[in-house]
């Protein structure tokens, strides 16, 4: 059988009720169209995320690796085309749970970007048609998940691995949107994510590599 890895945050600068942790944890165990879903919950810290995945990696040898995150202010799932070689956390005034802000490249030796080799089009439709609202992201930014999805795609580069990865980012819960802080924030239910991830994990499995589709897409911010 083969196997998904999938990867989510727990608390964050902040956030104690982090969809990503969720998700995974919701899914553990499940056989989804062959595969069966192996969750991860990486620590929110810099220099300890990417190691603590690329670890996983090692030992499960999965077919598959998606990795999750929350994006405040996205009122859909979005699949992530690309990462890039920078981590700019000053730019957002924040830092991870250890308190650092660092800004640096990723890998020194590593290309300016890497594209996911998930077939994102396929994957968006099947959401899209099962209900759940989705589209594709042409920036995962340059924070904690795009130095997570990077640091995956460099390990399978360099090593290379016969592995898919890319990254999926999430809206917040309606829980967090209530805060009167958070006012006018976009959000999705669990059990609609949850759902989403299902059905998209479904559509990786059954596409070896991407529909030639077109996507109708919004920009995202």
């Amino acid at each position: 059988m083969s196997t998904v890895l999938l990867t989510g945050f727990g608390d964050w600068v902040g956030s104690k009720n982090n969809p990503a942790k969720a998700v995974a944890l919701a899914l553990d165990g499940e056989e989804i169209a062959g595969a069966k879903v192996v969750a991860h919950v990486p620590p929110s810290v810099f220099d300890e995320m990417i190691p603590s995945v690329t670890e996983q990696i090692d030992q499960l040898r999965p077919e598959v690796v998606i990795s999750m995150g929350e994006f405040g202010g996205r009122s859909m799932l979005t699949v992530e085309r690309l990462a890039q070689n920078y981590l700019d956390a000053p730019r957002y005034g924040i830092g991870d749970e250890a308190g650092k802000q660092p800004q640096r490249p990723i890998a020194a030796d590593g290309p300016a970007a890497y594209y996911t080799t998930l077939p994102i089009r396929a994957m968006v439709k099947a959401m899209r048609a099962a209900g759940v609202p989705a589209d594709i992201s042409d920036t995962a930014a340059t924070f904690g998940c795009n130095l997570l999805m990077y640091g995956v795609l460099h390990h399978i580069a360099v090593n290379k691995l016969p592995i898919r990865a890319g990254w999926v980012h999430q809206p917040t819960f309606p829980e967090t949107a209530a805060l009167e802080q958070n006012l006018g924030l976009p959000s999705m239910h669990l059990d609609t994510q949850v759902k989403g991830l299902r059905v998209a994990i479904e559509a990786i499995m059954t596409h070896p590599t991407d529909i030639n589709d077109p996507v109708k897409s919004v920009f995202q911010f």
